[in-house]
Order: C-alpha cells, then structure tokens, then sequence
C-alpha cells in the first residue's frame, strides 16, 4: 500500500460523505414538514416515539440530522426533553440499515440475478436513473428523486473506493501487528469513537470497518468494540449543534451521549464479563461485511431495550449533568439550528406566523375597546403587543429569508413567499391599532364624545372589520384561496359603510350636531379602519397567488368582481351591515 492507496481512501470517504450528504438533503427536502409534524404528533410514548426516531432515520438515513432537528426543537420550545428519548433511541436502531445495504457487496455468486444485488453492480443503474430524472424532469419532485437516487450511487462509489484503497493490506505484516492491538477492547472502543467524531458520521465509519473486513483481517474481538465506540463517536455532532442553545436543548445531547456511553459499558461489562466466565470461541474468526452489519444491529437494539425503559432515569440524568440557571431563560424565538432541516423550519414559522396574526386581531380589538372605555392598562397593554409585532416582522423576516437560500420545494417556496408577503401586513394591522389607541386616548384626554348616531355607526363597522380580520386570518392559516375569494365582497361593503359615514358626518357638520374637532378624530378613524380592511384583502390576495401562481391575483378578483356571484355576495354583506338610521 503507497501513498497513492491513501489517497483513493481519502478520495473514496469524501465520495461516501458526500453521497450521503446529498441523499439525506434530498430526502429531507422531499418530506417537507412533514417530519417535524409527524415528531410532535407521536412522540406521546416511548413505544411510539422509538419507533417513529426509527423510521425517521431510515427515510432521511442520517441519525445526526434527527438529533439536530430534536435539539433545535426542544430550543424552540416545540418539543419537551422527555418526548425526544424514545426518538434518540431509535434512530441509533434506525442508522443500521445503511450498513445493511453496504454488507451486500460481500455477496459471491456465478448467478447474474444474486450478482446484480451487489450495489456496485446496480448502482450505476442507480446513478443513470437519478441523472435522467435530474436534467430531463420538469417537476421538482421527480428532480429531487433523482439527486436522491444519484446520492447513493456516489456513496456506492465511495464505499468502492475505499475497498480498493485497502485490500493491500491484508498482505501487510505490518497492519496485521497494528490491528491486533484492537484486542484491547478499550483501545477498540477509543478508536471508534475518536475516528466517528472526526467524520461525525457513524455510516461512514462503519462503512470502513465493512471495507477493512473485506480484507479479512479484522476479527470478531477487534469489530466488537469498534462498532461499540462508533456509536459515542456519533454523538460530536450532538454536542456542536447544543453550542449556544437553551439548557433544555443542551440536555437533548446530554441524552444522546448518556444513552450511548451506559449501553457501550453496560455491553463491554456483560460480553467480556460473560467471556471470562464462557469461553468465546468466535472472537478469533474473521469478520465480514454482514457481520458488522450485524453486530452494529444487535448492538444498537440491545441497548435500546436494556434503556428504554429507564428512560425516565436518562432524563433525570440529563437534568443532573445540565443544571438550570435560578435566573429564567430567554425563550428562543425560532432556533438557527432548524435551518438544516427546512421543512421544520418552515413549520416552525408557519406556527410564529399564526401566533403573529392573532396578536395583530387582538390588538385591533382592544383598540376599539378603547373607543368604548378607556383604560391605562389597555393601552399599556396594546403598546407591548406593538412591540412584540415588531418583533415578530423583523426575526421572521431575517430567518424566512435565510430559509429561502436553502434548496426547497415547490410547496415549501410558496409557504415562504406567503409568510414574507403576509407579516408586513399582520404587523401594519397593529400599527393602525396603535392609531385608534391615540384617537382613543385624545377623546379620553380632551373629555370629548361622538354622538350617539356616530356611536351607532362606529360600531357596525367595528364589527364588519372584526368579520373581515376573521375571514382574512382565517383564510391564511388554512391556506384556503377558495376562502380568500370571500374576503373580497366584504372589504367592498366595509369601504362603501365608510364612505356612507363620511358623508353623514359631513350632514352633522352642516346642521350643527357634530364638531370640527370630532370631525378630525372621526376622520383618522374611519381611514385606520380603512386600512386594516385593505390589509386583509392583501393578504387573501396573497393566499390566492401562492396558490395559483399560474393566475394574476388582482386580474382573477376583477373577473370575480364581474360575475354575478360576486354581487349576490356583496348585497348579502351589504345587508348583514346596516347603519343605523341618522
């Protein structure tokens, strides 16, 4: 083995890494947010929580992308420490499939059929799909199939690579002299675990081990406790994603590392504990592809069964090695860690989105409590949401943007370019109610009062923009265009009853009733409430074109506007909203 042979392992690893990079992105990208809802959904009980981390691992095929996801989940308060440790515990189970289809490139056989299971036989076949796919496809789907179908011919390649670079070996005395100081099972275990942490991947590691069997120089007694510090080794990734995150998260990787060292001792304790009692004849025998695959596999499952149902204890554990702080936490407003798995993401923004809208409607509300009585604490409490609105526009704002330079789906860009759209709205809509709430507080301060007849008609607006604000969010956070069409007709009568009451105002100027300083107030009024209903037609517009991105909203509503469903529509508002007699 020359220099040349470290070369093509070196070439051979970053191919592997790289495939699997670009399949489990892939695959994420596919699942959307589907994923992150699917943890929050079922992880109620540890049974089902591990069978989900499981599942989970072996559609994305990388256990590192679950753990990141979960600590950036429990940061964001999403997901509480307990739900995440049944899905930990099961995407350690679910990361064995991978040296599972490594293991068929052992198969021998002079059958074709039994021959073309050998990933490399078939994995060109792989590789000539994805890129047909890639370049000839028009859908986004289809395309991302193929980068995931080329991500594993690349990964086949690499694990090729690597098992060329490696097979002089196995006519070197000198790395036969070198491997058999991996008897020492702690010496096997510290080179797992220091060898996975600097690839962070524990595929990739177990992927070599497979490679260096092919070789049949590696034993029994030195695959064991490699396989069993691979698993620690896994868990680098974990504590870098923990960096500068909430305690609770940090004690997500707590769990992760905890979890892996007491099963990697409890096993070394109960194997060589048994082998000093039992002879095991089978530590001598060589080892081969299948084997570590199957080692890693009974490993990995019997320390999920020992543990899970200690799993309480674990939490405990973590709480103990990640102490709370007297002083409370700031709360995490979306974590930077979901930004590698965009479909959480985007969930995640989707759920501060909603939180933004209602805050926007509640401070409406409480602005035109304001007109009706007057309090301090109301407009304390108004200017806080003010704040928080403005909060909520700027960190959404910056995080979706960050979002929309990942690569993402088709769905999942719409979802993107309807919450940047709709937050500037959602935040307008409280500035207005911050303009009510001064119009408020001069009637409050200078004692004056509208007239009942200017009471009366405030009102039946106050209560069509409180049905509009309804339909408007509503539509937004189903996503319905087919709801967003009815706001329309609604935002007409809305600017029809105001100019209605400008005109009546104007009558009570003339006769007396009403005065210029009034008039002024009314007038601020009626064009902050004007607003907020042009507010909520923007954002069922915006509904309709993230939905149909074939059709010019504003063109489409004025084709509504001609048909006579629209008018039938608007006469039924019309009548729903009637002033009172002046």
């Amino acid at each position: 083995m020359d220099i040349f042979s470290v070369f093509t392992l070196c070439g051979g690893l970053a191919f592997f890494l790289f495939g699997m990079n670009t399949m489990s992105k892939s695959l994420e990208k596919m699942a959307g947010g589907k994923l992150e809802r699917t943890l929050k959904r079922m992880t109620s009980n540890p049974a089902s929580s591990l069978l989900l981390g499981a599942g989970i691992t072996i559609a994305i095929q990388s256990s590192s992308a679950v753990t990141v996801m979960l600590v950036g989940l429990v940061n964001s308060g999403v997901m509480e420490l307990g739900q995440t440790i049944g899905v930990i515990m099961g995407s350690n189970i679910g990361t064995t499939l991978t040296a599972w289809i490594l293991s068929l490139s052992g198969i021998k056989s002079g059958n074709v059929w039994v021959n073309l299971l050998k990933p490399e036989n078939f994995s060109p076949l792989v590789a000539l799909v994805g890129i047909l796919l890639i370049m000839a496809s028009k859908k986004q789907k289809k395309r991302d199939i193929g980068r995931i179908l080329m991500g594993f011919a690349i990964l086949m390649y690499g694990m090729e690579l690597m098992k060329e670079a490696v097979s002089p070996l196995q006519d070197m005395p000198e790395f036969a002299s070198i491997l058999t100081a991996f008897n020492n099972p702690l010496l096997g275990v510290l080179v797992g675990a220091v060898f996975t942490g600097i690839i962070q991947s524990s595929a990739a590691s177990v992927g070599i081990l497979q490679a260096l069997a092919m070789t049949g120089a590696v034993t029994y007694g030195m695959a064991i406790p490699i396989i069993m510090g691979q698993n620690i080794g896994t868990c680098v990734t974990a504590i870098l994603s923990s960096i500068g995150v909430s305690r609770s998260a940090k004690r997500v990787a707590a769990v992760h590392i905890s979890f892996n060292i007491i099963g990697t001792v409890i096993c070394l304790f109960l194997f060589y504990g048994l082998g000093s009692f039992l002879p095991l004849t089978f530590m001598d025998d060589t080892a081969s592809a299948v084997s570590v695959a199957l080692c890693h596999t009974v490993f990995n499952v019997f320390t999920t069964a020992i543990l899970l149902p200690f799993s309480k204890q674990l939490e405990k554990l973590a709480c103990i090695l990640v102490k709370s702080e007297t002083k409370s936490e700031q709360f995490a407003f979306l974590d930077p860690l979901l930004l590698r798995t965009p479909g959480a993401a985007i969930n995640e923004c989707i759920a501060m989105v909603g939180k933004m809208s209602e805050l926007a409607r509640k401070n409406f509300l409480l602005a035109v409590e304001q007109l009706e009585s007057y309090t301090a604490d109301r407009e304390t409490q108004i200017l806080e949401d003010e704040d928080k609105l403005d909060t909520y526009e700027d960190r959404l704002g910056d995080y979706l943007v960050q979002i929309s330079r990942h690569g993402l789906s088709g769905e999942n860009s719409r979802q993107v370019s309807r919450m940047l759209h709709c937050i500037g709205d959602f935040e307008r809509i409280g500035d207005h109610a911050v303009n009510i709430q001064e119009s408020a507080q001069e009637l409050h301060d200078k004692q004056l009062a509208f007239s009942d007849c200017a009471k009366g008609e405030l009102e039946v607006l106050s209560k069509a923009l409180n049905d509009i604000l309804d339909h408007a969010l509503d539509c937004f956070s189903i996503n319905d265009p087919e709801a967003a069409v009815l706001v329309e007709p609604l935002e007409e009568t809305i600017d029809r009853l105001i100019e209605e009451i400008r005109l009546r105002h104007i009558e009570r100027l003339q006769s007396g009733v009403c005065t210029i300083q009034l008039g002024f107030i009314l007038n601020d009024l009626l064009t902050n409430f004007e607003r907020v209903s042009d507010h909520c037609s923007n954002i069922a517009v915006c509904v309709i074109e993230t939905n149909r991105p074939d059709v010019d909203a504003h063109v489409y509503l004025h084709n509504i506007k001609q048909d006579s469903s629209f008018a039938q529509a608007l006469q039924v508002d019309m009548n729903r909203y009637i002033l009172p007699n002046p």
